[in-house]
């Protein structure tokens, strides 16, 4: 049995089909650890949704913003955005089961054998483990319980720093940045998430990369995640980054954890 972790597919099907093709990979014996955001921007949404749904217990996702986003267009009537994809999907028979199967899915994935956790974006400085775990569980329940009030409150930057004594809709708006949308913190600890950059772009702004703050609590294990197209692949003895871009003309990527392999395998965006 092999364990990849994949980055953000963002609707790119073909490629994500040519890299499973690449990997071997095998439903009955295999296991694919997805890092977020499978919809949206790219052309298949849909059929990555089939694909992976079709995965069954083989297949591991954490939602991106991305996918929180088609959730509450479904659900809740956001608004598509310029740029969007996902009219395929909202259109599709077999929508209900598909959105059903997304909301499902958590927010944050541990390991404890093999000592790696899973998520989208990031976590904060001020969060432990402990923490970081009862929230993402309270943010999950949301989603299954009522998920209409969550999306009606999630979208928006503040708060932007962790406070305890947060008022529901404000923690979990937090959570949902954190997991979902962080890249960047800044010298107090708050979340920049206007900043999108690579980090030695942001180097001149004083802004550091959510893994690299200095007092961060969460530390003693290590993180696989996605988001950060401008980050591309990269991996210290502490996170894994996997979002190559594929949407944007780059790569998908996936990496083999256990054992976990020196160099990851890639396919070129298909549009190139």
């Amino acid at each position: 049995m092999a364990i990849y972790a994949i980055g953000d597919v963002q609707g790119c099907d073909n490629e994500l089909a040519a890299l499973l093709e690449k990997i071997d990979f095998q439903s009955r014996r295999d296991q694919l650890w997805f890092v977020g955001d499978l919809v949206n921007r790219g052309p298949h949404s849909l059929q990555v949704l089939r694909r992976v749904q079709a995965m069954g217990d083989s297949a591991t996702v954490t939602l991106g913003n991305h996918d929180l986003h088609l959730l509450a267009v479904a659900l809740a009537g956001a608004k598509l955005r310029r740029g969007d994809t996902l009219e395929n999907i909202l259109a599709a028979p077999d929508r209900t089961s598909l959105l059903d199967w997304l909301i499902s899915r958590p927010v944050l994935h541990e390991d404890p054998t093999l000592g790696i956790a899973l998520l989208h974006a990031g976590l904060p400085p001020q969060w432990d483990m402990p923490t970081a775990r009862a929230l993402a569980r309270e943010l999950e329940k949301a989603l299954q319980y009522d998920p209409e009030a969550l999306f009606v409150g999630m979208y928006g930057d503040q708060p932007n720093c962790w406070r305890a004594d947060l008022g529901t809709a404000e923690r979990l708006r937090f959570t949902t940045n954190c997991l979902t949308r962080l890249r960047f913190i800044n010298a107090q600890g708050q979340l920049v998430l206007d900043a999108k950059s690579s980090p030695k772009s942001a180097a001149t702004t004083k802004l550091v990369p959510w893994f690299e703050a200095p007092t961060a609590l969460w530390r003693g294990g290590k993180f696989v995640f996605g988001h950060w197209s401008a980050l591309g692949y990269f991996r210290n003895n502490e996170v894994i980054a996997l979002d190559t871009g594929c949407v944007w003309g780059g790569s998908l990527t996936a990496l083999r954890l256990d054992p976990l392999a020196v160099n990851p395998v890639q396919v070129a965006c298909a549009r190139i």
